[in-house]
């Protein structure tokens, strides 16, 4: 009975949030009340009030920063990991197939951030691509920036459902690539190609994204090939030395 209780009370913490959200109380990025205030105005307990802001958060409605409390997301909506996950470890997704879901995704959503991107999606595509020429040797390393590239180029296509679904399935895309990356091939060509497609979109080029980003998914994708036949399972190109500034 314990238990049955404290999920409707910790319900009512997620309904007073998405109140204070539809009336405008609450926008993205703002941080809200503490636990103890919460707690006091919903008469629950804190582990309750704790307990509600769990589940928000794994909808990714909020977001918590150890230190400075918990914020309404500001980003792209969290369709959740887990669900594409799940459906890969039952069913085996190919690297063809992920390809070929990222190049239905990816090359709308290049063409759409030329037209929509703000500046702080063009700063934040740019530090990305800089930290992937300074870790042309390091490729898990390069990773980390090359999923933050697509991911940043979504959130700024104007699109939130698109930016979304390509937050999903980039999600995907580093759990199965992490395995394998050590064994990625010619990095730099990889970062080139990013670099394409950021200067596509910096000069408000629709085509020109898109035909960038048809391009490097492609060779992503052979490249993945060849690196399955050498042991291993990489999707972008890799290798040696590479350069710290966006030109």
């Amino acid at each position: 009975m314990r238990a049955i209780a404290d999920a409707t009370t910790g319900e009512r913490v997620a309904e007073h949030v998405r109140q204070l959200i539809e009336t405008g109380d609450l926008q993205p990025g703002d941080r809200l009340p503490s636990e103890r205030d919460l707690a006091r105005a919903l008469e629950v307990s804190r582990p309750t009030v704790r307990s509600g802001l769990k589940a928000l958060e794994a909808m990714g409605v909020v977001l918590s920063r150890p230190g400075a409390g918990t914020f309404i997301a500001d980003g792209p909506p969290d369709l959740g990991r887990e669900p594409l996950g799940l459906l890969a470890a039952l069913h085996g997704f190919t690297p063809d197939e992920m390809f070929e879901a990222r190049s239905i995704l990816e090359v709308g959503v290049a063409g759409l951030a030329a037209e929509h991107a703000e500046a702080e999606h063009l700063t934040a595509m740019a530090e990305e691509l800089t930290e992937m020429f300074a870790a042309l040797e390091d490729p898990q390393t390069f990773l980390l920036h090359d999923v933050r590239f697509h991911r940043t180029l979504a959130s700024g296509c104007g699109n939130q459902v698109l930016a979304a679904l390509v937050e999903m399935v980039a999600a995907q895309f580093h759990e199965q690539r992490r395995r394998t990356v050590a064994g990625a091939r010619d990095l730099r060509e990889s970062a080139e190609m990013h670099r394409r497609i950021f200067r596509a979109v910096r000069s408000r080029d629709p085509a020109a994204a898109r035909s960038a980003m048809t391009e490097h998914l492609k060779h992503a994708q052979e490249a993945q090939a060849l690196e399955g036949e050498g042991g291993g399972s990489g999707t972008d190109k890799v290798g040696d030395k590479g350069e710290r500034q966006v030109r």
